[in-house]
C-alpha cells in the first residue's frame, strides 16, 4: 500500500478518528479535573547510618565497608518503618481513626541511590494530615530503630512540610496521554475497518484488485451525475 492510500484512508475515516480522540481526551479531562480528588505528598528524609562505635575507623576500606553495610541496614530500616508496631504507635499518638493497613497504604519508603538517605512519603487528600503523619512516623521510626537495632545514628535530615500543590492527579499529563492514546486507537480502528472492507468502490479498485479494464461507468443521477 502506498503512502497516498494511507492518507486517503485517514481522510476517509477522519470523523471516526476525531471522535475517538475527542471522547478519550474529554474523559481524561473530566476525570482529572472534576472526579479524581487531589492527592498531596509530604516527605521527610532521614540519614540512616551505623552505630557510632562501629564507624570510628577512618581508613578508606573501612569507610567503603561502612557505606555498603549502611546501605544494607537501610533496607532493614525500610521494613521497620512500615511495621505494624510502628504504624500502631503513630495511630495511637495522633489518635487516628484508622487501621495500620490503611495507614501503610499511604506510605512509601524509598532509598536515595548510593546513599544512606531514606525518604518517607505520605500521600493523602489532606496536605496537613500528610505532613503531620510523616513527621510523627519519622520520630516513632527512630525510636524503634534505637530500641530494636541498638543503633542511634539515625537522624532526621528534613522534616516534612505541608505541601502546597497536589502530587496527583497530573492533569495535563493525563490529558496529553489520553489524546495520544485516543488518536492511536482511532487510527488503528480506521485501518482495521478498512482491512475488513473488501468491497470495490472506484474504477481504480476494479483495475487494481481484479486486474481487468473498466468498460463503462454508470453515473449516479441522485448525486448530480457523480459516477459510480
Amino acid at each position: 500500500m502506498e503512502l497516498k492510500e494511507y492518507i486517503l484512508i485517514l481522510r476517509k475515516r477522519l470523523i471516526l478518528i476525531s471522535s475517538i480522540t475527542l471522547i478519550s481526551t474529554l474523559a481524561a479531562i473530566i476525570l482529572s479535573f472534576y472526579v479524581m480528588p487531589p492527592v498531596y505528598k509530604a516527605t521527610t528524609t532521614l540519614f540512616a547510618g551505623r552505630s557510632n562505635s562501629d564507624s570510628n575507623n577512618d581508613n578508606i576500606q573501612a569507610l567503603y565497608s561502612d557505606v555498603l553495610l549502611g546501605q544494607q541496614l537501610v533496607k532493614d530500616y525500610r521494613e521497620i518503618a512500615v511495621s505494624r508496631s510502628v504504624l500502631q504507635k503513630v495511630i495511637s499518638d495522633l489518635k487516628l481513626d484508622m487501621k495500620p493497613e490503611a495507614l501503610q497504604s499511604m506510605i512509601s519508603v524509598n532509598l536515595k541511590n548510593d546513599t544512606r538517605i531514606l525518604s518517607i512519603d505520605i500521600e493523602s487528600t489532606d496536605p496537613k494530615f500528610a505532613a503531620v503523619v510523616a513527621n510523627k512516623l519519622s520520630e516513632v521510626f527512630i525510636d524503634a530503630v534505637q530500641k530494636i537495632m541498638k543503633i542511634e545514628n539515625v537522624q532526621i535530615v528534613d522534616k516534612a512540610v505541608i505541601p502546597d500543590k497536589p502530587e496527583k492527579p497530573k492533569k495535563m499529563l493525563n490529558t496529553a496521554i489520553a489524546f495520544i492514546l485516543g488518536l492511536m486507537v482511532g487510527v488503528g480502528i480506521a485501518f482495521f475497518l478498512e482491512y475488513l472492507d473488501n468491497t470495490l468502490k472506484t474504477p481504480e479498485d476494479v483495475e487494481k484488485y481484479l486486474e481487468v479494464p473498466v468498460l463503462a461507468i454508470i453515473p449516479d443521477m441522485e448525486e448530480g451525475g457523480k459516477r459510480r
